[in-house]
């Protein structure tokens, strides 16, 4: 057994569910901000099998899309202030952990 826990754009996040669904994957949805941009996401827990996690990584993996952003970098961010020059940034796409599980129980 193993649990995916995977950090995805708040965009990509009803696709993903969906294709979950389709496939009858479990998975407890979180909302989630990212730490960097402060931005939304959310973040999927799926207890598999350990036979189907690499389905389950491409399922996550083919809907989950980084795309190209501007945004403005603040002082806190930098350490100086560039606010006036937008910065090419890439956001979306997924981060993933897949880690063993010693016990599971559903009650």
């Amino acid at each position: 057994m193993k649990l995916i826990i995977a950090i995805v754009q708040r965009e990509d996040a009803s696709r993903l569910q969906h294709a979950f669904a389709k496939e009858n994957i479990r998975a407890t949805k979180l909302a989630t901000t990212g730490g960097f941009l402060s931005e939304g996401n959310t973040t999927f827990l799926i207890g598999i099998d350990e036979k189907h996690v690499k389905k389950v990584m491409r399922l996550i993996q083919g809907e989950s899309q980084g795309r190209e952003e501007y945004m403005n970098p603040n002082l806190s961010m930098t350490g100086f202030d560039v606010s006036s020059q937008p910065v090419k940034i890439t956001v979306g796409g997924a981060t993933c952990f897949v880690l063993p599980v010693e016990e599971f129980k559903q009650f």
